[in-house]
């Protein structure tokens, strides 16, 4: 599993070198990032059926059943805490285009705790999708994309200087990325 993160976030670094041969422009790029943490305590637990019900900080209530891949749910208590750290990030880069067309792929990666261990689990889904620069209209401030199935959607720019570093042509990769880690804080 280690392994797995590592190469990923290794390839998430070092992708955009790998799109194009021509040195670093000035061309547009963005990301934004969020992260949730939350907390929920145990309030019940059927270990026969693997229904849970957790309670979160502001009382409510949610039961759901875990699946049989789940290890460990029979080190899980009722009082125990329940920690979910969720993190989305979005990125823009335009880049000048060497002749690619537009695509899309996704890779997830996922691991959970070894038998024994403290109950825990953590997934990574990240999304690429590459568009064309089909149009800019400046007066307009606005774009246009054609994407991986040849749509061509229009969008209105957030910052207008960025339409004017960006050409007609040119590829925009737009990655986002959605992580979740759970873990199991144990109660005396």
């Amino acid at each position: 599993m280690k392994k797995s993160i590592i190469l990923f976030v290794s390839l998430l670094m070092f992708a955009p070198t790998c799109w194009s041969d021509e040195p670093a422009t000035d061309k547009p790029s963005m990301s934004t990032s969020q992260t949730v943490t939350l907390t929920a305590m145990v309030e019940a637990i059927n270990q026969e059926t693997r229904e849970v019900t957790l309670r979160g900080p502001e009382g409510n209530t949610v039961t759901f059943i875990v699946g049989e891949e789940a290890r460990n749910l029979d080190q899980v208590n009722t009082g125990d805490i329940v920690m979910a750290k969720y993190v989305q990030n979005l990125s823009i880069e335009v880049f000048a285009n060497d002749g690619s067309e537009p695509g899309s792929g996704e890779m997830m990666i996922a691991g959970r705790a070894e038998k024994g261990a403290k109950p825990g689990m953590t997934a990574i889904d990240t999304k690429v999708v590459t568009a064309t620069v089909e149009e800019i209209n400046l007066e307009n401030n606005t774009f246009k994309l054609k994407g991986p199935s040849g749509e061509i959607n229009q969008y209105e720019a957030r910052n207008p200087e960025n339409l004017k570093k960006a050409a007609v042509g040119d590829i925009v990769v737009i990655t986002y990325t959605e992580a979740i880690a759970l873990t199991l804080e144990k109660t005396e």
